[in-house]
């Protein structure tokens, strides 16, 4: 699952989302404020909690049309079409195999590790495959010009849910227009206090009404080590076809009967 550049609107532990509009609180007041024993300790690498079956939206369903997507008749038809394009050797709607960042929501599968690092201003989700992506926190408002990016622009809100003065008691396409909005709520489990929710709802113009799912984190024993995709990447993307490299260095297709790269720019060697 891709989504391009969007907007998100989120929280987390109750870290939760929402508006549009102008300016951040003074830094200065909010520091004055902070007291860490007030915001939840989330530290310390995170992986999900799913069944098998790889990175996908909701992790308690099979990947494909097991996810069970609300989508317009249009973007079913997408997803029938890349579905049927990976049946014959392709990528279908997954482009991270170019090395793309998945971006929001798919990064927050967490099947390859991830960290919450808190701060006063700042949610921080570091990832193992990707760039770290940031929740502010500061009380600022949805900026009238922020930069589009897979990631999003995220802001929050820390939420008292339990009236202890603490914030924290224990491949699917999405639309072409890149207006995707997802909310969230990130939280401990009460019962299971080693668990983190983020329970996320997608709302798209591909989507035929919001979608909403729960995913769930657990702490790992392994540390995160970097992962670069780059690094030992075998598929190559020339133009809108895609291409593996062979371990002899040589280009390979992926398809049946697939067609070579044009080589018009090429002096052709003559047999």
């Amino acid at each position: 699952m891709l989504c391009r550049n969007m907007i998100a609107a989120l929280v987390a532990p109750a870290l939760c989302v929402a508006g549009h509009g102008a300016q951040a609180q003074d830094a200065h007041k909010v520091a004055a404020q902070y007291d860490p024993a007030r915001y939840p300790d989330w530290s310390g690498p995170m992986r999900w909690v799913a069944t098998p079956g790889g990175n996908r939206y909701d992790p308690m369903k099979p990947p494909g049309r097991g996810q069970q997507a609300p989508l317009t008749t249009e973007y079913q038809a997408k997803l029938e079409a890349g579905l049927k394009d990976q049946a014959e050797g392709g990528q279908g709607e997954n482009q991270t195999y170019s090395c793309l960042p998945g971006g929001m929501p798919r990064d927050m599968a967490g099947n390859q590790g991830l960290e919450f690092v808190v701060t006063p201003k700042v949610t921080h989700v570091l990832f193992v495959q990707t760039v770290p992506r940031r929740i502010y926190t500061d009380g600022r408002d949805w900026p009238a010009d922020a930069d589009t990016s897979l990631f999003g622009y995220s802001i929050g809100r820390w939420v008292d849910t339990q009236g202890t003065g603490r914030f924290d008691h224990a491949g699917i396409p999405l639309h072409a227009d890149n207006q995707t909005i997802i909310k969230e709520r990130i939280f401990r489990d009460k019962e299971h206090p080693e668990i983190i929710h983020d329970v996320m709802t997608t709302i798209d113009h591909a989507l035929a009404h919001p979608w909403t799912i729960d995913k769930t984190y657990r702490p790992s024993n392994r540390d995160l080590v970097q992962n670069i995709c780059t690094v030992g990447n075998m598929h190559v993307q020339i133009g809108k076809d895609a291409y593996f490299l062979s371990a002899d260095g040589l280009l390979m297709p992926t398809k049946k009967d697939q067609s070579p790269p044009d080589l018009k720019y090429f002096r052709q060697t003559q047999k």
